[in-house]
């Protein structure tokens, strides 16, 4: 009897180790490992291979011990603004000066349109005709006298309006020279004009950005 029951337990204590065995619950599976995920690039932008500043003519001095690298790129940063907002294209060439050739062109031609006196020994002659012509009455030959008269008023008014058509001619010319000389001082001034607005716009900006600009 006890070798039954003895038989029995040990049964009864496999079954029970078994079931314990199948019921526990399963060891939870490992956390993954977080993959560090390398941050984007920031592209860097090379600085210009110029000054800006050397282009308008001034000098810029860092005040903020920025280096050069930095000082060309706000001076091209300022550069391009100042451009963008007044419109004005400071690489545009200035304009040349009216050149000696230009001028005696220009009053060549204005000579050529002058307007020319016409009749004149036409009027010179009847002048003189009637001139003659008392001169003669006194001495007893009108007829003589105001044929003298004629050739010489003539000759006279040939003269006269020879003169007055080159005077024409020369202040004609002389206007046209002084129109073309004040056409190209007039350029200079509005183009000095424009460069003396953007370098105060360019002072400005790199004031702002902390530089001395001379």
């Amino acid at each position: 009897m006890y070798r039954k029951f003895k038989a029995l337990g040990i049964s009864l204590a496999f079954l029970l180790g078994t079931a314990c065995k199948k019921t526990e619950p399963a060891a939870p599976a490992p956390a993954a490992t977080p993959v560090a995920v390398p941050a984007a690039a920031v592209p860097v932008t090379p600085p210009p291979p110029f000054s800006a500043a050397q282009k308008i003519g001034m000098f810029v001095y860092p005040q903020n011990n920025q280096s050069h690298d930095q000082q060309l790129t706000d001076e091209y940063a300022c550069y391009t603004t100042v451009q963008q907002q007044t419109g004005i294209n400071p690489d545009a060439a200035a304009p040349a000066g009216a050149s000696s050739a230009q001028v005696q062109a220009a009053q060549q031609q204005a000579a050529a349109n002058a307007p020319q006196a016409q009749g004149g020994r036409m009027r010179g002659a009847a002048r003189g005709a009637a001139g003659g012509a008392m001169v003669g009455a006194i001495s007893g030959n009108a007829g003589r006298g105001a044929a003298i008269g004629a050739t010489v008023g003539t000759v006279r008014g040939g003269r006269n309006q020879r003169a007055a058509n080159e005077q024409s001619q020369q202040q004609a010319a002389q206007s046209a020279g002084a129109q073309v000389q004040q056409q190209s001082r007039q350029a200079q001034a509005a183009y000095n004009k424009q460069m003396d607005t953007f370098k105060r716009g360019f002072s400005a900006c790199m004031d702002a950005r902390g530089y001395s600009v001379k």
